[in-house]
């Protein structure tokens, strides 16, 4: 599903220290090209047969951030979305900040620490996610997935007013899914979590799965190009049919590879 609509997330992007080596490792194991975007040499879009998947800066350092994995979430109005962040109890770290002329950005943390961003204005009609229809989709690790349901539901407006006609939130084998037109775009598991850990693959966190036909392949090409398998960050959790492996990038991002030989998967 496109993400052409407040309440769906809508972007990805890495902050990392070194630009070129994450191109080189992303193109490598997930098959990516790159083309740079409008916010300078610093910045490129990882594309997949075209079509762009995410975003990657090497703003890590300058902005004294960890190298991570963020997923955006559109919002009509982000002054709105911060204050029912806040009114919610989460933490608004970053922004509102202006990115002309595209739109405007936050940064945020939920209940139990993960990060988020949420994005108003303008974004790629190209850009999909989906467990079935898209390269990506999203899940999130949490003591308490109702009571994170209830914190994002509240944010994004998913139950609000015309909303409820384009998301449906339900509770499937013991998780909650949140549905956009149908599609799967996420999916909020209870598990064990400890928002003190040193180690970030064990702290509430939102996951970002990357789909590839074949798993092997892809995580021999993880280590082959200086990253790493992190299997102690899926013990414990409710697995999908399937398999899948969480890896780290050499400077540290940490992402999901999801194998997938449906129908019409360019891999």
């Amino acid at each position: 599903m496109s993400a052409d609509e407040p309440g769906a997330p809508c972007w990805l992007s890495l902050a990392t220290h070194d630009l070129g080596a994450a191109e080189d490792f992303y193109g490598a194991v997930l098959g990516w090209t790159f083309r740079h975007g409008p916010l300078g040499a610093g910045f490129s879009v990882g594309e997949r047969d075209g079509v762009p998947v995410a975003g990657i800066g090497d703003v890590a350092r300058r902005m004294g951030v960890p190298v991570a994995w963020t997923a955006y979430w559109a919002v009509g109005d982000a002054d709105e979305a911060v204050a029912r962040i806040r009114e919610r109890g989460g933490t608004v770290g970053v922004g509102p900040v202006a990115f002309p002329p595209r739109g405007r950005a936050a940064l945020a943390t939920d209940l139990e620490g993960a990060a988020f961003g949420v994005w108003e204005g303008r974004v790629s009609s190209r850009w999909q996610l989906g467990e079935r229809h898209g390269p990506v989709w999203l899940e999130l690790h949490a003591r308490n997935a109702f009571d994170a349901a209830v914190f994002y539901g509240g944010v994004f407006q998913w139950v609000d007013g015309d909303a409820v006609e384009r998301f449906e939130v339900s509770y499937e084998d013991e998780q909650v899914v949140l549905r956009r037109h149908g599609e799967a775009v996420a999916r909020l598991n209870s598990g064990p979590v400890e928002a003190a850990s040193a180690k970030p693959q064990l702290r509430p966190r939102w996951l970002v799965h990357f789909r590839v036909p074949d798993l092997d392949r892809a995580t021999a090409a993880v280590l082959d190009h200086g990253g790493s398998l992190v299997p102690e960050a899926d013990d414990g959790w409710q697995a999908l049919a399937g398999r899948w492996a969480t890896v780290r990038d050499p400077q540290g991002g940490l992402f999901t590879l999801d194998e997938w030989r449906g129908e019409g998967d360019g891999g």
